[in-house]
């Protein structure tokens, strides 16, 4: 019998990849995105202090719980990148976290693009 590859440890092993090759820093932060079933998650990250300087959520209140997964991206991506400018942030390194960028991640940055984060 064949087994199939576990879809998440070969996600772990291109996200790990990925994250060999870039490192956010406190005038370009990281621009980390999780998603899981249901919920998708941004996050603007120094590496160098350690610290996460902004998070957004389809967890937020402002994310319509009606929505489409996609809608609810691109809403998340709208939220992050506010969040981002109001601590003075614009330019950013994306780190799609091992997800291929389609769908939800695809939304999600397009739509922190549109809101005023470079990257």
């Amino acid at each position: 019998m064949i087994s199939k590859p576990d879809k998440n440890k070969l996600r772990l092993k291109r996200h790990r990849r990925v994250r060999g090759k870039i490192s956010g820093t406190a005038e370009r932060p990281r621009l980390s995105v999780f998603r899981s079933n249901t919920n998708i998650y941004a996050q603007l990250i120094d590496d160098v202090a350690g610290v996460t300087l902004a998070s957004a959520s389809s967890l937020d209140k402002s994310v319509s719980k009606d929505a489409t997964k996609v809608e609810q991206a691109q809403a998340v991506g709208k939220a992050i990148a506010e969040a981002g400018k109001a601590k003075g942030i614009t330019e950013v390194v994306f780190d799609r976290g091992g997800y291929i960028y389609h769908g939800r991640v695809e939304a999600l940055a397009d739509a922190a693009r549109e809101n005023g984060l470079e990257f």
